[in-house]
């Protein structure tokens, strides 16, 4: 079994830096190129389950990767809930909280990595459940703290997995083991 792991592509406040949480963001141009290019890549693959995020930019990559038709939305792939910290950028944060870091603290008014690892969970074991590949489209720090539960590491060892728009990535198992196969992959032209 193989997992695909798509984060959409680019939006105007990933490129600002500002956390995207509930905010309905579209892509960039930039963004929906960077999904066409997963496109042929994608295409070879057959599927049991295709999930996404019920957001605006994670439907509209899979869509754009030609999947958008047979994909079932799943909250449990929404981001992170930024709450107070939404729509600011990561020194604004650490000026009201020098040394704030969201994969140990959460955020105020939003979700705390407890909360989120056990959204996190229900999404691995649905993955885990399927009868093949999967697909999953979703945003940054979801998916990394997916990653993290999906080789059974806290929530908070989702720090340790950089994670680019427009990237795709893939876990497996190493016999019966989970694994990170690929990981932050860029598709290019």
């Amino acid at each position: 079994m193989k997992v695909f792991v798509i984060r959409h592509g680019e939006t105007e406040w990933s490129l600002s830096g500002q956390h995207t949480g509930m905010t309905e963001v579209p892509l960039t141009d930039n963004g929906r190129q960077q999904a066409e290019r997963m496109r042929p890549v994608l295409a070879r693959q057959t599927f049991a389950l295709v999930l996404v995020s019920p957001l605006q930019r994670a439907r509209e990559t899979c869509d754009l990767v030609g999947f958008g038709a047979e994909a079932i939305i799943d909250p449990g792939l929404m981001e992170w809930n930024y709450g107070e910290y939404e729509g600011l950028m990561p020194q604004q944060i650490q000026a009201k909280r020098p040394g704030w870091l969201i994969f140990r603290d959460g955020c105020p008014g939003g979700e705390t990595p407890r909360q989120i690892g056990a959204r996190v969970d229900r999404v691995v074991a649905r993955t885990r459940a399927a009868d093949g590949d999967v697909a999953l489209f979703a945003h940054g720090h979801v998916l990394r703290v997916l990653a993290a539960r999906w080789i059974g590491l806290p929530p908070r060892a989702g720090q340790h997995f950089l994670l680019n728009t427009g990237t795709l990535s893939v876990l497996t198992y190493y016999h019966e083991i989970p694994a990170v196969r690929v990981w932050n992959g860029q598709v290019y032209e």
